[in-house]
């Protein structure tokens, strides 16, 4: 037992040192979240804070969107207060486990009211659009700064609005550290402001329909093999109790049949999970050592995303000369949303490719919550944590006939668990159009032959894949990415 808890306490300062030692090579993202209150954004609220020590959270603003604003269906001004005051509750354990996360003190300093009154109204200067002006104007930090719209992009346009009126020199500097990150447009500030004037500085824009691969449709859309990882009796083991206050918030379903049993399409069970179709937005910025913020066609836990003009990004539809609509990307318009709503439930292949982006990783996004959610409650040897994973090299230049040889020698898991490895061609990412032959993927080191038959320019994507065997199982990456020279 003594030696045991040496061994924690060894791999604890080792995973600690490794986390600096990351953060330091790759600054953590920067991140502010604009919600609309909604039930589901309560939800991905939840998750949110469990992952706040990843991140340099610096805004959680509450806005409108065409579902909701005040007055209309409104969740109230103070919604997410009580969230951080949850938060509060199991923060001393939160800290066992990596001290970076803020403190409820800090996190309710950067909440704020933005525009609110109406859908899309963005005439209002507001404490939430004056706190977006302030962290995007400070030229202390450069680094990128990844806006979230959970519901609409209102508050957003406001802020930005403020920039061009006030600050009119400081709009391109502004611009180059964006990134936004919009499920759907949940309201038109996008097209007929924010696209209309800052369009010319080609601010990087995702705007995600996959997200409802975890909305409220899910059970009809998440692969038979992964149900189980929403079902009642997973997420009230894992989530809703006995995991302190924050979970227990958690807005499952309330009604519906209690037994173990399910099948895609039946009705909502009691403790089941119900939607998290905002989660997408802050997912994407995990960093799982996918490389997912490179670029939105590298593909993540949060989706994969083509450029479909400018510099905006959108689902790809699985669909040959599918034609993008030139305005808006959302309930009306968004591929996924209209297959849900006029085809399901025919050509199920069609469906099933056009969220394969974001389902392919949903057992391992789950596992991750669940090990969050011990974190709540938990000694940190009482609990599982996701391996380091380190290789040989991240980019490499080859040419055709080249034999490469991978290593992931120094892997290793904070809590001294064994680790399974797995070594596969991301290949709906290559540019090249073919498939590589991975002797021994299962191994620590691998190698392969670049094919005779690449072409200079080509990309070919490797992902190192390692899962611990603790409870729950945690998995991380290495994406190697070989561009042919």
């Amino acid at each position: 037992m003594i030696i045991k808890k040496k061994l924690s306490i060894i791999m604890f300062v080792l995973f600690c040192l490794s986390q600096t030692i990351f953060y330091e090579q790759n600054l953590k993202p920067r991140v502010i979240v604009t919600s609309d209150g909604e039930i589901d954004d309560e939800c991905s609220m939840v998750r949110f804070l469990l992952y706040t020590n990843e991140w340099d959270v610096e805004g959680i603003i509450t806005s409108s969107s065409q579902y909701h604003w005040r007055g209309h269906k409104w969740a109230g001004d103070d919604w997410v207060e009580q969230y951080l005051d949850t938060y509060g509750q199991v923060y001393s354990n939160l800290v066992k486990h990596d001290k970076a996360y803020p403190s409820p003190e800090y996190l309710k300093s950067i909440a704020f009211l933005g525009n609110v009154d109406a859908e899309g109204e963005m005439e209002i200067v507001t404490p939430g659009s004056e706190h977006i002006v302030k962290v995007l104007l400070d030229e202390s930090d450069n680094r990128p700064v990844w806006i979230q719209a959970w519901g609409g992009t209102n508050t957003i346009a406001r802020a930005l609005k403020t920039i061009e009126e006030n600050h009119p020199e400081k709009m391109e500097y502004v611009a180059s550290k964006l990134r936004f990150f919009f499920i759907w447009e949940q309201d038109n500030t996008y097209q007929t402001y924010i696209r209309r004037v800052w369009g010319k500085f080609n601010i990087q824009t995702i705007i995600c329909d996959q997200f409802w691969a975890i909305a409220y449709q899910w059970d009809k859309v998440m692969p038979e093999d992964k149900l189980g990882y929403f079902s009642n009796g997973w997420m009230k083991s894992n989530i809703l109790e006995g995991h302190g206050a924050l979970c227990s918030l958690y807005e499952a379903y309330k009604g519906g049949s209690d037994n173990e049993g399910w099948r895609a399409g039946s009705p909502k069970q009691k403790g089941a999970f119900r939607s998290e179709g905002d989660s997408p937005a802050f997912i994407y910025t995990i960093p799982t050592g996918l490389r997912s913020l490179e670029s939105p066609d590298f593909g993540g836990w949060g989706g994969r995303y083509i450029k479909v003009r400018e510099n905006t990004w959108l689902d790809p539809v699985p669909e040959a000369n599918y034609t993008y609509p030139e305005g808006r990307w959302y309930t009306q318009s968004a591929w996924g949303r209209n297959y849900m709503r006029n085809i399901y439930p025919e050509n199920q292949d069609l469906m099933n490719a056009y969220f394969n982006p974001l389902t392919r990783w949903a057992d391992a996004l789950q596992n991750d919550f669940a090990a969050r959610a011990d974190w709540c409650v938990k000694s940190f040897e009482e609990a599982n944590h996701a391996p380091v994973v380190l290789v040989n090299a991240l980019d490499i230049e080859a040419k055709a006939g080249d034999k490469i040889k991978l290593s992931a020698k120094g892997t290793f898991d904070p809590d001294g668990d064994k680790l399974i490895y797995k070594w596969w061609q991301y290949d709906e990412v290559d540019s090249y159009n073919g498939k590589i032959e991975i002797l021994k993927p299962n191994k620590i080191s691998v190698g392969f032959m670049v094919p005779k038959d690449v072409k200079e320019g080509d990309t070919i994507h490797l992902v190192c894949e390692v899962t611990d065997t603790g409870k729950p199982a945690l998995t991380r990456y290495r994406r190697i990415i070989i561009k042919i020279k």
